[in-house]
């Protein structure tokens, strides 16, 4: 896992919906976070629409969101670019959702699967890594990012963010 206390990872990748390249450094805000996704997981799936209303309320906090898709398309081609802007476009996703083609950012990221989110601070160091919250597909538990909403609210307050964080659990990056 990537160490709490390290600055973001630089980027810059495209946006499938847009054609533009987007860059760590033109993300501003108060804080920043970045989850990894892509299409056909069943554990994104169960948190899109959570995703959505997280994207939503970040905005409106001065927090920057952005989703990156790093699967191998070979393997899988339902997480290809285009079917990225589709499933953005499905799902009402305000943040940019990028595409990793080389998976050399998921790398730098030490992401593991989808969904993996890390919480930056306004220096851009890492505060948070790990799940959304406590629901998964079939445990009943409404999608609710709790997880990330108190990392987030602890950066915007100066308070310190609990150490105490649960890896995320979801489908492996598909690695070429």
């Amino acid at each position: 896992m990537l160490a709490l206390g390290t600055p973001a990872p630089t980027f810059a990748l495209p946006d499938p919906a847009t054609g533009a390249t987007v860059r760590l450094d033109e993300l501003t805000g108060r804080a920043l976070v970045v989850t990894f996704i892509c299409n056909h997981c069943p554990y994104v799936q169960h948190v899109a629409a959570g995703l959505a209303q997280l994207g939503r309320d970040l905005a409106d906090q001065g927090v920057a969101m952005v989703a990156i898709s790093s699967n191998d398309v070979t393997t899988h081609p339902q997480d290809g670019p285009e079917q990225m802007v589709d499933e953005a476009r499905r799902h009402g996703w305000t943040f940019p959702y990028l595409y990793d083609e080389s998976q050399d950012v998921a790398r730098s990221f030490s992401a593991a699967c989808t969904p993996d989110t890390f919480v930056f601070d306004g220096e851009r160091r890492l505060v948070y890594r790990g799940q959304l919250d406590d629901s998964r597909p079939r445990n009943d538990l409404p999608v609710t990012a709790t997880d990330v909403r108190a990392a987030v609210d602890a950066v915007l307050a100066g308070r310190p963010v609990d150490p105490d964080q649960r890896p995320s659990i979801g489908c492996g990056i598909k690695w070429r």
